[in-house]
């Protein structure tokens, strides 16, 4: 097994409070360091999640597959891009978060973010580009 990413967007299904983000943080967190994965969360006050989740092949898929799909708190889950990757963008964080407004989440995943699905995959895999800025993105929310 090798490192692998994938990245997905869903929908709360009612607003999430401040508290309610933060008690979703310290658990992902938590578990993401028990399982070794890393990874960013971007949440918009219109309910949308956009997240990306790095780590081993088998630990990253069981998560998102068999947690976060089941989820109740959100719906029409989809995954934008996943597959095989040299390195961690994330190693740093079990879960970095950024709070963004809508229209930054259109324009991360706006010009050709993600490469077109290919023979070796029904999914679009995720481009370099893409990493570049989510790192960028939040470390300028954060300065």
């Amino acid at each position: 097994m090798g490192l692998y990413h994938l990245i997905y967007q869903s929908q709360a299904l009612v607003p999430f409070t401040d508290p309610e983000l933060t008690a979703l943080l310290l658990w992902s967190r938590a578990y993401n360091r028990q399982v070794h994965v890393t990874g960013l969360l971007l949440h918009a006050p219109d309910g949308r999640f956009l997240q990306i989740l790095e780590g081993e092949d088998a630990d990253v898929r069981q998560l998102y597959y068999e947690h976060i799909l089941s989820d109740p708190r959100h719906h029409h889950c989809r995954v934008l891009g996943e597959g095989s990757c040299a390195e961690r963008s994330f190693a740093d964080w079990s879960m970095g978060c950024r709070v963004a407004e809508k229209e930054e989440l259109h324009a991360l995943l706006a010009n050709g973010a993600l490469n077109a699905p290919t023979r070796h995959g029904p999914k679009p895999t995720i481009r370099p580009e893409l990493l570049e800025l989510l790192l960028e993105f939040v470390a300028v929310g954060n300065s």
